[in-house]
């Protein structure tokens, strides 16, 4: 249930707060007041699509949260404790920016809009102003029953089956039609494929490849350079290390006195010595290392050579062959797998089809047990919406090829009067007609949904008086299971709520500002009163609007 809606610079609304409660809380207020906005928050909330012009005019973002109470909603917990989200409370947040850019969260962990909307399906259902346009289409009756008969898992699992029959018959027909050219491609592709398992290039064999060659090639110019650098260090003639150490010797046998003005330079000089010593002992570790291998040599320069030419014919890079081995494998796999065995997979064609004609036919026969039911549910809803003359009726006719759906196709169809053919819902003429109609169906479909937060906004186009009052006793009803938040422009349906929402635009200062607030007694009296006559409110209007309010709450107590 939507406990909590908040709403910060976003369209005409700077700052606003809202505590809701389970029952039916009617929504009204002038056109243009901002209606929309209230169930335009709440759309981005679960996920729909961001628009940057709906940041408040000077503001930098509008930033929107809405607060579930998910106690009675195992789904919804259940989806959270699948992500490891905290399962005790939930809150979808969104941010939208001016720059048009949208951010997500759910209980305070990001989240993608995809997740918003998945985690939505579970909380809340929205029946739009224009449902009965949606009405209209074979395939939104085809879901609505569909979700009446409870079998979404059987649904998706023949979706599914026909999805893989579809695939096999595909790759069935290719195999037949394509079979000299599928046997000249494995003939070539099993050849390109020999000559790289011979070659047999490692996915890092290449770098190594290459840096041992230039290790080979230059190690007698190497070995020469590190020999001549020792014997600079060490060589009996000529080497530094000699010459200095007959320095030390020499200024060593200095007198006394010379030798303490010469400590400093000694020192440097030892330093040095030992400097040299090692770097010789260095030098010559160096030069014992050195491999001269011109057999080696010679064999990796031929294992280059060979990579090279090889990569040449395939037209890519030398380091791109072991990709290209893997990619031509796994073809020559396909083709040579059960592609390739004409008889085995016409055999999994077969099987499929057999799979999916059951499956359908299990799915048909709920469906048309559940197309009974659906349709006496609505007729029995019709003849309260003051329609008992028409008849209602689902209609499942056999499709001309198979689908994923099955074997029929849904149509829900009306007589509005008796002795009339039943048409489908497109033909009926009268749109007071088909907005009770929608109704009826939409109760219906909400009566059997799991989720127990229902919006409905102005539902009721199209109908007035008493039929009006009959709407908003049916919201009423819903909401006693559950909560119903409609948006209406019916004093009839809005006196028929537990509570009153009242939506008003206001001007200050140069700005225009929505203010949302929920009504007391004498707030809905006037709002009723508004709603029956207009802006000017007589006391006459206002008896009426009081006569109303008090008649619609004692019939439900």
């Amino acid at each position: 249930m939507l406990t909590e809606l908040a709403i910060r610079d976003f369209a005409i609304v700077d700052h606003l707060e809202l505590e809701l409660a389970g029952g039916m809380t009617a929504i009204t207020g002038e056109t243009g007041a901002g209606k929309s906005i209230l169930l335009g928050a709440l759309g981005l909330c679960l996920g729909e699509r961001a628009d940057a012009a709906s940041v408040r005019h000077g503001r930098e973002r509008a930033d929107l949260s809405a607060r579930f109470d998910i106690k009675a909603l195992p789904a919804a917990r259940a989806w959270l404790a699948e992500r490891d989200l905290p399962a005790d409370d939930c809150l979808l947040r969104r941010v939208v920016t001016r720059a048009g850019r949208s951010r997500a969260w759910i209980n305070g962990q990001p989240a993608t809009v995809a997740d918003l909307k998945a985690l939505g399906g579970h909380l809340i259902e929205i029946h739009g102003q224009h449902a009965h346009q949606a009405l209209l289409g074979e395939e939104t009756h085809l879901r609505l029953l569909d979700d009446f008969a409870g079998h979404g898992e059987a649904v998706a699992s023949l979706a599914e089956t026909f999805r893989a029959w579809r695939e096999a018959r595909r790759r069935l027909k290719r195999l037949a039609e394509d079979g000299d050219e599928v046997r000249a491609r494995r003939q070539l592709l099993r050849y390109q494929v020999e000559e790289l398992d011979q070659l047999a290039l490692a996915e890092d064999e290449l770098g190594g490849l290459e840096a041992e060659q230039e290790a080979l090639a230059h190690a007698e110019e190497r070995l020469r350079e590190a020999q001549f650098a020792v014997e600079c260090c060490d060589g009996e003639q000529g080497g530094a290390l000699p010459l200095l150490n007959q320095a030390v010797s020499r200024l060593s046998a200095l007198p006394g006195s010379d030798r303490g003005a010469l400590a400093e330079a000694l020192s440097m000089l030892g330093d040095a010595c030992i400097q040299v010593e090692e770097a010789g002992r260095e030098l010559t570790h160096f030069a014992a290392g050195v491999e001269l291998d011109p057999e080696r040599l010679a064999w990796v320069e031929e294992r280059l050579g060979e990579v090279h030419r090889i990569a040449r014919k395939h037209h890519v890079p030398p380091d791109e062959l072991p990709a290209l081995h893997r990619a031509l494998g796994e073809e020559l796999a396909e083709l040579d797998g059960g592609d390739g065995d004409l008889e085995a997979l016409s055999a999994e064609v077969e099987a499929l089809e057999t799979r999916w004609r059951e499956q359908a036919e299990a799915v048909s026969a709920t469906r048309r047990e559940a197309a009974r039911r659906f349709g006496e549910a609505v007729q029995a809803q019709l003849a309260f919406l003051a329609m008992g003359k028409a008849t209602f009726a689902v209609d499942l006719a056999a499709r001309e090829a198979p689908a994923p759906e099955g074997l029929e196709r849904v149509r829900f169809l009306i007589s509005a009067n008796p002795g009339q053919p039943a048409r489908p819902l497109a033909k009926v003429a009268s749109g007071g007609e088909l907005s009770r109609i929608s109704l009826a169906i939409q109760v219906v479909a909400a009566q059997h949904s799991t989720i127990p937060s229902l919006v409905f906004d102005e539902v009721d186009v199209g109908v007035s008086g008493a039929t009006a009052e009959i709407v908003g006793q049916l919201l009423r009803r819903l909401g006693a299971e559950g909560q119903v938040l409609t948006v209406t422009h019916l004093p009839q349906v809005a006196a028929q709520a537990h509570r009153h929402l009242h939506i008003a635009k206001q001007a200050e200062q140069d700005t225009t500002l929505t203010r949302m607030a929920l009504l007391d007694e004498a707030g809905r009296v006037g709002e009723l009163a508004r709603m029956l006559g207009g802006m000017t409110l007589t006391d006459q209007t206002l008896a009426h609007a009081r006569e109303m309010l008090d008649a619609s709450q004692r019939a439900h107590h």
